[in-house]
């Protein structure tokens, strides 16, 4: 037996020898084989193996007679469901879970001495096999995670098996009511129904499960309240209905449970309060309720009486203080409260609930000062005290934080110095110490934080000089100083941090503005300085600037002035700066008069500008359009320089009356602005600079010589092939990770779709078009807006309906983008069926026997059919219709790595080697 293919078994019992001695059959000492006093093998084990290849067709009829246990979990197996095993009669146990196992299963009603069934983890698809009801033997059935079977209802006769343990379907496309019939299986310890399209009630019959140890419905579409009934389930320790729409009450009767260790509810609608009676629970360890409507007082006595592991009560409208010993047992790893109406102070002791990891208390009313020691928490990764109403002194203590990688406390009154004790904090990734009352210089210390990438320190009042050592955070992606009284020069060693973003705006900073500051165009970056001015090497207009030599002849007149007493020589100098004056008027309304005639835009630029307006408005004609939009024409422009720009006029009050143009001003320019200015990521397209007035905006973009992905795929500009193909997703995945998980706060694109993923020169992929994108805050959970924008075709389900865009919505909108790439069909087509799209076309084909390869794009090499087989996984991952079964894009990236093309040597290999991780 080769140690990776099992195509070819040689574990048989010897037809030639009659012995029974066990000393003649070798097999029996092999590892993994369990042989019984005859010789026979009786139980395999071959779980996480990593074995390739097929299971042999007549494994049990004529090698393996008396199998009892076969487990092969975490291998990979070929050719579908192994119908060879039906014929093993006597086989108890079948484990094939996580063995990348796919198809249609057959009629199973032959294993009628099974005890075990694990097909969890798998690929199976077509109609679920109802089948396993007649196996009566069961005690345990596990098909959790396989979603492509058909949508399927729990039948009454599920309750035929008595004897079942545990009945594990979560995400196996189960839908309609749960059968209160259910009840009347009295032998279940676990059912699990989470992540499927489950609705109505959930049932009183459940009251019944006298045996009943955990019970998972969480992600479904259940209504109603949830049963007093489910109080009388004394084994219970496990109970997690949350993603659901159940209303009413936490029933008092869960507070009786004696063994409820996990209680987990949220995303639901709840009312009310949180009954007192749950925090004398000896056993809680984990109270999750966030997101409902829960209002009242955290119990005083929650964490008292138990060793309390986690705790999250955010987005409710609870108030009242916070329980003081909820950390009593010495184990509280996750504490969230935030998005409440908590007030209060601080408890003292919470300085010493040195097992906190996550602790976050923002969005409150809580007030007084920080209890000493909380900062310094030393397991502490995540400490949120943002917005409230804390006060006093910066505590020095978090130099004891060790391990803190997120500190937020903006919008409060701490006031007093930042300690240089914060440089001791060598975790910290993120800080943000904006809009308090902070004063006194940055130490220069804060330059040993390496691993820091977010620093915001604006809104404060900040002195002294902004330190050189900040230059040496190479990391940092956001630095605002802005709005503070920091004075002196900026020093040219920050340009480094270059391309990221820098803001210095609204201080009282002086001397010229580094060389790469005006070359990238980044005006708002140091505006409202009025001590700044630019080097003789740039025109000072242009950098919204004085000349800095200006600046100085100034100051000499002025010492001058004020060092001369005599009166003569002042009203001489007084007649010669008014004729000076008087002729410097003139040339500048001269000037003026000229540049209103020729120029009547405002210009916002964000980066080193090669052109200027009068270049821009002249190229403004009917053969330079290239396109038009939702939002307005596309010219390109070639530049006189050589350069091609792409620029976007957005519609104006000449096509729309005054109120919707400003109403779209403020919707899709100030987005696409705000937004795009100040990114910098390859894959994001550039915005160089916005001309706008009272008539037209327009917006300069960097030229995408290929145009973009829909025209590549859908126009026949020619063959795509797959290596530029998941080239492109690759890109575009990384550009939505930064989006979603690199910024503060993180951003929502909501119109992700071929059109606006533009490719350059080479194929690189940027992502374009942030008209309907959103700045959403960074919160404990997503956050969401209700504004409609987005594409048919490409919109999340959920999106759809509530109009709540979260970044979830982007992920699905990108695996559509995926399905586009590996079919070369569009998202919408008529062969999909009335109002039906991609998504249903290729959950349906999967769901056949050859379904798999009909889907993919047949002008591409079949070398690659293995790779595009794996991003169609992603992609159907990423387009699953519950929100939080989806992975995040930074989850995407590392599959999309995982997944990346084969060479074209490797691909040609043998069979043996299917399956396995193409490598690069």
């Amino acid at each position: 037996m080769s140690g990776n293919s099992f195509s070819e078994w040689n574990i048989s019992n010897n037809s030639n020898s009659t012995s029974n001695n066990t000393l003649q059959s070798p097999y029996c000492n092999y590892v993994g084989i369990t042989c019984d006093d005859d010789g026979y093998v009786t139980e395999i084990d071959f779980t996480s193996w990593f074995l390739t290849g097929h299971i042999p067709s007549d494994i049990c009829s004529n090698y393996l007679p008396k199998l009892r246990v076969l487990r092969m979990a975490y291998n990979n197996i070929h050719d579908g469901f192994p119908t060879s095993i039906l014929n093993c009669s006597l086989l108890q146990e079948l484990d094939l879970s996580h063995s990348k196992i796919s198809g249609a299963l057959p009629d199973l009603s032959p294993l009628k001495s099974l005890r075990l069934l694990d097909l969890s983890y798998s690929l199976f698809y077509g109609e679920f096999p109802l089948s396993v009801t007649n196996l009566t033997s069961l005690e345990q059935l596990n098909f959790n995670e396989n979603g492509g079977f058909r949508l399927w209802k729990l039948p009454e006769e599920i309750t035929r098996l008595t004897r079942l343990k545990r009945m594990l379907l979560m995400t196996c496309s189960v839908h309609g009511f749960i059968p209160g019939s259910i009840g009347n299986m009295s032998s279940l310890v676990d059912l699990e129904l989470s992540g499927n399209y489950l609705v109505g009630q959930i049932p009183a019959e459940l009251g019944r499960l006298k045996n009943l140890e955990s019970l998972q419905l969480y992600y479904n579409g259940l209504v109603g309240e949830i049963p007093d009934e489910i109080g009388n389930l004394t084994q219970l320790f496990d109970i997690d209905f949350s993603v659901n729409r159940l209303t009413g009450k936490i029933p008092e009767s869960l507070c009786s449970l004696p063994n409820l260790a996990y209680l987990q509810l949220y995303n639901n609608s709840l009312r009310g309060g949180i009954p007192p009676a749950i925090g004398n629970l000896t056993s809680l360890s984990m109270l999750s309720v966030y997101l409902n409507f829960l209002t009242g007082e955290i119990p005083r006595s929650i964490g008292k009486y138990s060793d309390l592991n986690g705790l999250d009560l955010s987005e409710n409208e609870l108030s009242g203080e916070l329980p003081p010993d909820v950390c009593r047992g010495g184990k509280l790893v996750y504490f969230l409260v935030l998005d409440n109406q908590l007030s209060g102070r601080l408890p003292e002791n919470y300085a010493k609930c040195n097992s906190l990891i996550r602790f976050r208390v923002s969005h409150n009313s809580l007030s007084g000062q920080i209890p000493d020691g909380v900062l310094g928490l030393p397991n502490a990764a995540i400490i949120d005290l943002g917005s409230n109403h804390f006060e006093g002194p910066f505590p020095n203590s978090i130099q004891n934080a060790k391990n803190l990688s997120e500190f937020y406390i903006q919008g409060n009154r701490i006031s007093g110095t930042l300690p240089l004790e914060i440089s001791k904090a060598t975790n910290l990734v993120k800080i943000d110490l904006s809009n308090n009352l902070l004063s006194g210089p940055i130490p220069s210390e804060i330059g040993n934080l390496g691993k820091l990438n977010v620093l915001l320190l604006q809104s404060n009042k900040l002195v002294s000089s902004i330190p050189k050592s900040l230059s040496l955070l190479k990391s940092l992606n956001l630095l605002n100083l802005s709005n503070n009284l920091l004075s002196g020069r900026i020093p040219d060693s920050l340009c480094q941090l270059l391309p990221n973003s820098l803001d210095f705006s609204n201080n009282r900073l002086s001397g010229p503005v580094p060389v790469p500051l005006i070359k990238e165009g980044l005006v708002e970056s140091y505006s409202g300085n009025p001590g700044l001015c630019a080097s003789e090497y740039f025109n000072s207009s242009s950098a919204n600037l004085p000349p800095c030599e200006k600046i100085k002849n100034r100051n000499r007149l002025i010492f001058w002035v004020v060092g001369v007493s005599a009166f003569i020589i002042i009203l001489g100098l007084l007649v010669f700066l008014k004729r000076r004056l008087s002729r410097e008027s003139v040339v500048m309304e001269q000037g003026a008069l000229s540049c209103t005639s020729s120029f009547s835009y405002d210009i916002k630029s964000f980066r080193k500008l090669s052109f200027n307006q009068r270049e821009i408005i002249e190229a403004l004609i009917e053969k330079n359009v290239i396109g038009y939009g939702g939002s307005g024409t596309v010219y390109k422009i070639e530049l006189s320089n050589g350069q091609s720009v792409a620029v976007k006029k957005l519609w104006t009050s000449n096509t729309m009356d005054l109120l919707t143009d400003q109403l779209f001003l403020d919707r899709e320019l100030k987005a696409e602005v705000e937004t795009l200015g100040n990114i910098r990521h390859k894959n994001i397209v550039k915005l160089y600079c916005c001309f706008s007035n009272a008539d037209s905006s327009l917006l300069v973009y960097e030229y995408m010589p290929n145009g973009n992905l829909w025209d590549s795929l859908h126009q026949n500009k020619g063959v795509l092939d797959w290596p530029t193909r998941h080239r492109i997703a690759l890109g575009v995945a990384q550009g939505l990770a930064y989006l979603h998980h690199d910024l503060l706060p993180p951003i929502i694109h909501r119109d992700i779709k071929s059109t606006n993923i533009l490719l350059d020169a080479d194929f690189e992929p940027k992502v374009a078009d942030f008209g309907v994108a959103k700045v959403l805050q960074a919160r404990v959970m997503e956050s969401s807006t209700t504004v409609v924008a987005g594409t048919y075709g490409y919109l999340a389900p959920e999106y759809a309906y509530s109009s709540k865009a979260t970044t979830k919505c982007d992920v699905y909108s990108f695996g559509v983008v995926l399905m586009e790439l590996i079919t070369g069909r569009k998202p919408v087509d008529a062969e999909f069926g009335e109002n039906k799209s991609i998504v249903f076309w290729i959950s349906h084909k999967v769901a056949t026997k050859d379904g798999v390869m009909e889907v993919l794009d047949k002008r591409l090499s079949g070398w690659f059919k293995d790779c595009m087989i794996q991003v169609l996984r992603i992609a159907i991952r990423c387009t699953c219709s519950t929100p939080a079964l989806r992975p995040t894009m930074k989850e995407v990236v590392k599959l999309m790595i995982d997944a990346a093309p084969c060479r074209v040597d490797a691909c040609k290999t043998s069979e043996k080697i299917k399956g396995s991780h193409p490598q690069d």
